[in-house]
């Protein structure tokens, strides 16, 4: 008896110290679990969502709200919106829609530089700006578990959002913004951009009213999505005034020296060549002057 116990323990003990080396093989083999993020590292992130990781943006590219023209209705509606969320307040999800090159990410990116300097200045919660790309919107979710519960507040950007056709994240964008059983993350607001009021094209929308049973219910389901954005702020084509008024805004903020009856003609001249009045145009036109005049663009 014991020798048929023996020889039995002796047949057990390799393969069990086979299955310990195969556990070993594939604990090795397994990704190791992202770090905790660290939101003390800077006040902006861009959401990588392989590995699963929040990466630091030293210094956000961005410029100062005052020198946003000719969007002051915009400005003003976000800017409080976004004070309001970041004292813990109720505030809405916002889509900025509109003519291309209007300031429609700048004026994002601005208001939480303004914002997240008047917390600090007054003790309150981080409000951190995180830019999620439009490719990774499928993974929203799993960003959003990372930061809920957080003692820091969050503004989650997403720059040029639209779908195409065929393209169903934006279903498991309305369940994150409004419809799941969880809904927002309280310490979290969704702020986007597009060219489209409606992030859907307008052929895509077509076609649904044209080959659809219920054409008013297959397109509803489509245009449902801007409805979970409770701010929606326009933006469109500036006049010729409000592009110069933009041009002698960022002279004067960086101190180019140069004559005031020059730098109109050459700025309308600008503009016509390159066919539009934006601020994105004005603003490649004060990097062209300066770097003709020989002047770093430093503020003053």
């Amino acid at each position: 008896m014991q020798q048929q116990m023996t020889e039995t323990a002796s047949r057990d003990h390799p393969l069990s110290e086979r299955l310990d080396r195969i556990a070993d093989a594939l604990e090795r083999l397994a990704p190791p679990s992202p770090p905790e993020p660290d939101f003390t590292q800077a006040d902006g992130f861009v959401w990588q969502p392989e590995p699963g990781i929040f990466q630091p943006v030293p210094k956000i590219n961005r410029i100062p709200l005052p020198l946003l023209k000719g969007i002051d209705r915009a400005a003003g509606q976000l800017l409080d919106n976004t004070t309001r969320f970041a004292k813990g307040l109720p505030a809405n999800n916002a889509l900025l829609w509109g003519a291309r090159g209007m300031g429609k990410s700048s004026l994002v990116k601005a208001s939480h530089g303004a914002v997240a300097d008047e917390m600090r200045q007054r003790g309150g919660a981080p409000l951190k700006l995180v830019e999620i790309h439009r490719e990774d919107i499928a993974t929203l979710p799993r960003c959003l578990a990372l930061i809920r519960g957080r003692t820091e507040r969050f503004i989650v950007f997403c720059d040029d959002l639209s779908f195409d056709r065929d393209d169903t994240s934006y279903k498991s964008l309305k369940a994150v913004l409004e419809g799941g059983i969880e809904g927002r993350p309280e310490n979290v607001i969704f702020y986007a951009t597009s060219n489209r009021r409606h992030l859907m094209p307008r052929d895509m929308m077509e076609n649904e009213r044209s080959t659809a049973i219920n054409p008013s219910e297959a397109v509803e389901e489509k245009v449902s999505l801007s409805d979970r954005f409770g701010l929606w702020l326009g933006f469109h084509n500036g006049s010729q005034d409000q592009y110069l008024d933009m041009i002698s805004g960022y002279v004067k903020h960086f101190g180019l020296k140069i004559d005031p009856d020059e730098l109109r003609r050459d700025a309308l001249e600008w503009s016509t060549t390159r066919g539009g009045r934006s601020g994105r145009v004005a603003w490649q036109y004060i990097q062209d002057l300066a770097g003709r005049l020989g002047q770093p663009l430093n503020e003053q």
